[in-house]
């Protein structure tokens, strides 16, 4: 058994301003790394601005991440952090831009290096300092390891191969409040299927059922804002991001399975939303899971069955089906991922995948 989650996390409200010293002490330029928009409109930015201003550290915007960040805009960063002598770097915002942000850090720590060292396996992973403010509540990133990034030469995304951990993650669940319900929807979905799949997964052993439990216990106290029955409160966007970080101590400890395997291409072909594309596959993996993981899985999410997690996930993402073509071709790729295969605690081959993938057609 082990248990490895270095970041220091933080969750309260204005917990960037509370905790504006510990971020100050580490460097005196900092890189703001963000998308086009959100973190502007829901106050993140501005917070992390006057906790910099504070403190005295400069800071730079860089606020081009886009969606499943590529290998390009991850270079683009670490040219222009470079340029302004960065010797930090802030994410703010969904999985995208911290996993971006982690990425950057490290190829800010190699400047000397070209793109090909983020998959350079057995490299040095050390990178410059790193705060992560997520304003979603769905990938857990500002607590995990993992940098998941576009790779268009082979149109898919692929995690890189450096651990890499946040300094700080300040989690502060006000952000959540100018978010659209698409995106709690979505991101929602993904912290379950992180949960799940960390659950059911060949690495899992007592520390992360102990996260995957407690997650779970918090996740579903959401449900029924998600659906729709009642108005958001402030504690509930306190819980959807605590489940969220809780889902990310999870997978930090075995990662991802197979859902997340086989969404890959998917998003990168249909660009389907990350969380719609994972939850489309949790019914197909559950299917295939030992009888007794799965009535664990599905009783501490709160659902009575494969059907009753179907329409849940139906009413918030929708109901349509991805083609047989693309079905096909995530089986394919997938199938080529002897890492990601044995992560299943079950036998794998090419016909379960296409039992999972093809379950609820």
């Amino acid at each position: 058994m082990r248990f490895y989650m270095p970041a220091k996390l933080y969750q309260e409200a204005d917990c960037v301003w509370h905790h504006r010293e510990e971020i100050g002490q580490l460097g005196k330029c900092a890189l703001i790394v963000t998308g086009r928009h959100s973190a502007k409109a829901n106050g993140s930015y501005d917070d992390v601005c006057k906790a910099l201003d504070d403190q005295k550290v400069d800071h730079f915007l860089f606020d081009e991440v886009e969606e499943n960040p590529s290998i390009e805009t991850v270079m683009k960063a670490r040219d222009f952090g470079a340029e302004h002598q960065a010797d930090m770097v802030i994410g703010i915002g969904g999985g995208s831009p911290l996993d971006a942000a982690k990425a950057i850090a490290l190829m800010l720590k190699h400047p000397g290096e070209d793109r090909d060292y983020l998959y350079k396996k057995g490299a040095d992973s050390s990178t410059l300092p790193i705060v992560e403010v997520p304003t979603t509540c769905g990938t857990g990133s500002e607590v995990t390891p993992v940098s998941v990034l576009t790779i268009h030469a082979q149109k898919t995304k692929g995690s890189i191969p450096h651990k890499i951990f946040a300094n700080y993650a300040l989690v502060d669940g006000r952000y959540l409040k100018t978010a659209p319900i698409s995106v709690l929807h979505n991101t929602a979905i993904d912290a379950l299927a992180h949960l799940w799949e960390a659950f059911i997964n060949a690495d899992a052993d007592d520390c992360t059922h102990m996260c995957v439990a407690a997650g779970l216990r918090v996740w579903k106290r959401n449900k029924a804002v998600l659906l729709g029955e009642r108005p958001a409160e402030d504690t509930d966007y306190n819980n959807m991001m605590n489940a969220s970080a809780l889902a990310g101590m999870a997978i930090a400890q075995d990662g991802t399975t197979l859902p997340h395997g086989l969404s890959y291409p998917v998003t990168y072909n249909q660009h389907m939303a990350h969380g719609r594309a994972v939850g489309y596959f949790q019914a197909g993996y559950l299917a295939a899971a030992d009888k007794a993981d799965r009535e664990a899985a599905l009783q501490m999410a709160g659902f009575k069955s494969l059907d009753d997690y179907q329409n849940f996930y139906e009413a918030l993402c929708g109901a349509d089906k991805l083609s047989d073509q693309d079905l096909d071709y995530a089986v394919d790729v997938l199938s080529k991922k002897p890492d990601k295969l044995k992560k299943a605690p079950f036998d794998v081959d090419k016909k379960v995948l296409h039992d999972i993938a093809f379950f609820t057609k």
